[in-house]
């Protein structure tokens, strides 16, 4: 949602920026990525709406299930308590690995493929996104069986379609002029 995100930024932006002071990009991804994966579990966002539970009781239940954070994420957790933020923590977690990216230079790929790719496929089609867009390459691989064959490929707003049905569509506009 983007009322989610735009709640989001300010804590995302102070975790990335304590984080980057810290050095310490890689384990407050990671502590963030655990936290997301709590929050979006029914369970637990039924226990972050229970009026009955106080800080302190949410405070305590989030440290058990997260495992171990540092003094600064134990805060960070304390704030988005006090604020009632916890339910935005996927959202933080989005938007604090996006700044991570840009610092480090890494852009997202969002691969679908009609057909499984084996890790050679994969290895070489990575290795041409990196080289056509001079930048680190994070991949994500996903099936979608619409597209025929080959592949469709997103990294930021440019999209590359070498699938069967892009293709196709285009030879149909084609054949309409």
């Amino acid at each position: 949602m983007a009322e989610n995100v735009t709640i989001a930024r300010p804590y995302a932006d102070a975790a990335f920026e304590l984080a980057r002071g810290a050095g310490a990009l890689g384990p407050w991804s990671e502590a963030l990525d655990r936290l997301a994966s709590v929050a979006a579990d029914p369970d637990m966002q039924a226990c972050f709406k229970n009026p009955n539970l106080s800080a302190a009781q949410l405070d305590k239940l989030m440290q058990e299930v997260t495992g171990e954070l540092t003094a600064e994420q134990q805060n960070f957790v304390r704030v988005l308590i006090d604020n009632e933020r916890l339910l935005v923590l996927p959202e933080i977690r989005d938007l604090f690995v996006a700044l991570k990216n840009e610092h480090e230079g890494v852009l997202e790929a969002e691969i679908a493929s009609a057909f499984p790719l084996d890790d050679a496929a994969l290895a070489a089609l990575k290795a041409d996104l990196e080289a056509r867009f001079k930048a680190a390459i994070n991949v994500t691989v996903s099936l979608d069986p619409e597209l025929i064959g080959g592949v469709r490929i997103a990294v930021g707003d440019e999209v590359i379609d070498a699938s069967v049905r892009g293709k196709l569509a285009n030879m149909a506009a084609a054949l309409k002029n």
